[in-house]
């Protein structure tokens, strides 16, 4: 397998109802990290973006919570829509979407 050029990484933390940092799954992780696994199926990029459910990244307030590496960038309050617009504006396109990331004080 080459080397992919993105490696993605979707928090899937999941803690108990009502925890004080709460958790990315209570967010909709679950959902987020399926669009990426359809999309990146269905576009064939698998030897493009690797694609990693990971645990706590962090920044719990801001989820679910994405990381692109190598680029070191955060996305927060994810929805499957927003999939799409990361895939090929970032990840083919090499422009981080400015307005789904995480916000500086986080990251």
């Amino acid at each position: 397998m080459p080397r992919p050029e993105k490696h993605v990484f979707v928090c899937t933390q999941n803690r108990p109802q009502g925890h004080p940092r709460g958790s990315c799954m209570s967010s909709g992780c679950g959902a987020v990290m399926n669009e990426f696994m359809n999309q990146i199926q269905s576009r064939n990029l698998f030897e493009k973006i690797a694609i990693t459910n990971t645990g706590c990244l962090g920044p719990c307030g801001v989820g679910p919570s994405v990381l692109v590496y190598p680029d070191g960038v955060l996305y927060g309050k994810l929805k499957p829509a927003d999939v799409v617009t990361i895939i090929e504006q970032h990840l083919l396109g090499g422009e981080p979407v400015a307005e789904l990331l995480a916000p500086a004080e986080v990251w």
